[in-house]
């Protein structure tokens, strides 16, 4: 055991407890405390949160900075002890970087014969959606529970990969196959997590949204008691006229965890054995981090949601969706890219990671249309008739 770990384990503070303080992955703060590691990313301003943490528990700093620096060199030791043909323990790598927006300039426009971007603007009709077998899935896990069929599921995607436009699309297949759906959105603008950095989302304020979409000239009750009762009877009428319930919450990954836990109750609330609601989750990869099975505080949710993940393309499907955007414009996809271009994009936006060479990959929507926007810009720039390898690299 590392002194630093004797150190935490003596004052009973926990590894868990402390990446929750500082905002980052239990794996992060293992790092630091067993082999001294910090991210290259702001390093520095990890460790003095980190002393400032120990610090506000009692902890002296000396003896604090001592520990730290025997693990850094106790990591050091081990690493030079390592064979020659032993793979020495990768430092963390920094993230593959998000393109910011691309815009086409006007030199682009004219170039490719664009009045508008065909690979970075919304879909505006259902028959304009992408469908592969893993966005398919997605599409069709949602529907089910739209229909009551499954009860609660978790959509959980990269920034970019199309969480919204599948919600709007379930919309629109709604209205498009009418379905007796009543759907239940409350609002999440600038909610958080906590009330440090914005405003959270509460099951009151849950209650409060089904309440509006149920009867919107009805006042609520007052006390939380007569409120959750009143919105189980609107419920229970509702799906006495033949309707079912879903409630979606988009930017799932900011909810509070007592707001986790407390989707159980609603996904409780029945007439008879019937179910009243449906949920459905939507948010980034750090809402499945919250809903890990080794979270104990929400192990009543984790065992009752489905976690369904948009995936990224692959090389075949990157090029089906290309030549599907083209289709709605009736263009051809090599009117702007060739092979070599097509095969920088997948090299720009993957890559392998760590020991395993486990894949990392932001091969979605939002990405490949910005850069593809991006090697647009610069084909035009320099008077290429199409995107290239070292046009992409260029971006």
């Amino acid at each position: 055991m590392s002194k630093f770990k004797k150190l935490l384990d003596e004052h009973s503070i926990s590894q868990t407890w402390v990446a929750k303080k500082m905002d980052v992955s239990p794996a992060t703060i293992n790092l630091v405390v067993k082999h001294g590691k910090y991210p290259k990313k702001n390093a520095a301003r990890l460790k003095q949160q980190f002393i400032d943490l120990l610090v506000s528990k009692g902890l002296a700093e000396s003896e604090i900075l001592t520990v730290m620096d025997a693990a850094a060199i106790s990591s050091e030791n081990d690493q030079a002890s390592e064979t020659e043909s032993a793979a020495p323990a990768p430092q963390e790598e920094e993230q593959l970087m998000l393109l910011r927006k691309q815009t086409l300039t006007p030199a682009a426009k004219k170039k490719f014969a664009l009045f508008k971007n065909i690979f970075t603007e919304s879909i505006r009709s259902s028959s304009e959606l992408y469908n592969d077998s893993d966005i398919n899935y997605v599409r069709e896990a949602m529907w089910q529970c739209a229909k009551g069929n499954t009860s609660f599921i978790a959509v959980v995607g990269q920034s970019g990969a199309g969480k919204t436009t599948l919600r709007e699309e379930l919309h629109d297949r709604i209205e498009r196959e009418r379905e007796a759906v009543v759907v239940i959105e409350p609002y999440v603008l600038a909610t958080e997590d906590n009330d440090a950095k914005g405003k959270t989302l509460k099951s009151l304020h849950i209650a409060e949204a089904i309440l509006s979409a149920l009867a919107p000239s009805t006042n609520a009750k007052r006390s939380p008691e007569a409120r959750f009762r009143q919105i189980h009877n609107l419920l229970k009428e509702s799906c006495r006229a033949g309707h079912h319930h879903l409630l979606i919450i988009e930017e799932a990954h900011s909810l509070p965890i007592p707001t986790l836990k407390h989707l159980k109750r609603f996904l409780e609330l029945k007439n008879s054995f019937t179910p009243l609601l449906s949920i459905i989750l939507i948010g980034q990869d750090e809402l499945k981090i919250k809903l890990a099975e080794n979270n104990q505080e929400v192990r009543e949710v984790v065992q009752r949601c489905e976690i369904v993940t948009l995936e990224p393309f692959t090389h075949t499907t990157l090029v089906d969706y290309l030549q599907h955007r083209c289709k709605a414009a009736d263009r051809k996809l090599s009117d702007f890219i060739d092979e070599s271009g097509i095969d920088a994009i997948c090299a720009k936006l993957t890559r392998n990671v760590g020991r395993k060479n486990q894949n990392e990959s932001l091969l979605y929507p939002l990405a490949v249309g910005n850069l593809i926007t991006g090697a647009m810009n610069v084909a035009a720039e320099l008077g290429a008739d199409v995107i290239t390898h070292d046009l992409v690299m260029e971006v």
